[in-house]
């Protein structure tokens, strides 16, 4: 896990200053600083199709001597297994406007696309640092403004932001909501989201819902939670004002009008969502009360602007449109500003951060180092056990192939039965960064699944269908799925990187 923070007095060292970016390997709980030249505080990052994780903007430099102004950098990192792989934050790769809190999505080219932002910090936006701006790495040709930013201030940074399958962006900033064609920079307006303000600093958690072969691939979004808060001038109000606990859903390609859906347990801001394997989500981190962000004031805790931290996650049932935490753990951590979550490969959520303050500091609510793991229902179960190769890579379209699952993982079903519960999924597990995980995604491969005579199950797995918009090509992770329990997941790459993805005629599968 690849994790980078603000430049503050940090104990690890690196290179003689305090370490702002470490590699965290899970097998050993060790760590690894990073050097990194430019300060990457309130970035946006993605993935890229050619397996690079690219990084973008910052804040300006807090000492100037290690940490260059983060604003206008764009870092990229090939990930690696023998401790060797660092940063690339080099200048040449600079942006030609500044960026602080913008969003970035990966895009069906094996890009992404940047928008938006502010060009200085502060707890909210204003017109003299708004940057209602986006453009795209690789370039398509320079920045291109996008209004919805310039009508949502001030509660419009880390607009959210997902590619839909007619290649379309979504985009959600402040109360307003847009739909952009990239190719033509067509932007339409649609519908308000209802309820609450679901970007920073309001902070609710949002979702693109589980791709799958029986919803025929259809992209609906939900959001749950944040503040319904139209004065955001900092206040013991406003401190105090319990969170949303309001979800709406959206399908954009469907007619872009929202919905609502079941409410949260209670009121919830800074939340984070995770896509499990086994299509349920996760929802934790966050407060009852309050606002994402940190300032000055009497009536603060310590620096920030929300109290009442939530311990204890729920989960989201997309088919019963349900939340439940019966038999759900609780946490000693306050996860407050400043946390994150993504999934982790074994299924088991991995959750880190939290810091409403300055710097680093031991009061309520401390700058905190500790890392948790949150194991689902389906962690002590037998996983099922592939047997042989799992292609490394897939293409849009082209042949099936066959992965066999031994009997003795299959949940204690009989091969028969097993067959008939069986799936293979691929996720992306995001950038996680202010309660947002930015490219993260859930497709269901189409299958079918025989039973073999040794006990064993064959799964038959068409390659991702052949529309690059539905999930960008780039690293992901493949769980195969029994009954809901997931197999550890294999990372694989989706497409052929960066450029025009070819697509293939898809190949029928065995069965009826």
């Amino acid at each position: 896990v690849y994790i980078i923070d603000k430049v503050e007095r940090n104990a690890l060292q690196v290179n003689g200053h305090p370490a702002f970016a470490t590699e965290y390997t899970l097998s050993s709980n060790g760590i690894r600083a990073m050097d990194v030249r430019t300060n990457t505080w309130c970035a946006g990052g993605g993935s890229l199709g050619d397996g690079r994780w690219i990084d973008i903007g910052g804040n300006p430099g807090v000492d100037g001597s290690f940490d260059g102004d983060g604003g206008f950098a764009v870092r990229f990192l090939t990930p690696c297994d023998n401790g060797g792989c660092q940063w690339d934050d080099n200048p040449a790769n600079a942006l030609s406007t500044r960026r602080w809190y913008p969003a970035v999505e990966p895009m069906n080219d094996g890009g992404v696309i940047i928008i938006g932002g502010t060009k200085f910090g502060g707890y909210v936006n204003d017109a003299s640092r708004n940057n209602p701006t986006y453009e795209f790495y690789p370039s398509r040709g320079g920045i291109k403004t996008l209004n919805l930013l310039v009508n949502t201030l001030p509660a419009n940074l880390y607009p959210l932001t997902w590619l839909l399958p007619s290649g379309r962006l979504f985009i959600q900033a402040g109360r307003g909501t847009a739909i952009l064609d990239p190719n033509s920079g067509t932007e339409t307006r649609i519908a308000d989201v209802p309820a609450a303000v679901r970007t920073y600093p309001g902070s609710g958690a949002s979702v693109l819902l589980p791709l799958t072969p029986a919803n025929g691939y259809t992209a609906t979004i939900l959001m749950c939670g944040g503040q319904n808060i139209n004065n955001w001038t900092p206040s013991p109000s406003l401190v105090n004002r319990p969170a949303s606990n309001n979800c709406v859903r959206i399908t954009p390609d469907g007619g872009g009008s929202w919905s609502g859906d079941a409410p949260l347990p209670e009121g919830r801001t800074m939340g984070n969502f995770i896509l499990l394997p086994d299509g349920k989500i996760w929802l934790g981190n966050g407060a009852r009360t309050g606002t994402a962000g940190y300032g000055t004031g009497s009536y603060l805790i310590g620096s920030s602007f929300a109290k009442n931290p939530l311990r204890t996650p729920v989960i989201y049932n997309p088919a019963t449109r349900s939340f439940s935490r019966a038999g759900l753990g609780t946490s000693s951590v306050a996860r407050m500003y400043h946390s994150s979550a993504i999934l982790l490969p074994d299924g088991s959520v991995f959750i880190a951060g939290s810091n409403p303050n300055n710097d680093v500091q031991t009061r309520l609510f401390p700058t905190e180092y500790r890392t948790e793991k949150f194991f689902p229902w389906y962690y002590n179960h037998a996983r099922p056990q592939p047997i042989g190769a799992i292609p490394g890579r897939l293409s849009y379209g082209g042949n099936f192939f066959t992965i066999r699952l031994r009997g003795a993982s299959l949940q204690g079903l009989t091969p028969g039965v097993a067959a008939t519960r069986s799936k293979a999924v691929i996720i992306r597990t995001g950038f996680s960064t202010h309660g947002v995980n930015m490219g993260q995604r859930y497709l269901q491969l189409n299958s079918t699944a025989a039973p073999n005579s040794d006990g064993s199950i064959s799964l038959f797995v068409s390659q991702v269908p052949p529309n690059p918009a539905l999930f960008a090509s780039g690293p992901a992770f493949l769980y195969v799925v029994v009954n809901g329990v997931p197999s550890i997941g294999r990372q694989v790459m989706i497409g052929n990187g960066i450029g025009s993805q070819p697509t293939l005629p898809v190949q029928r599968l065995p069965g009826p």
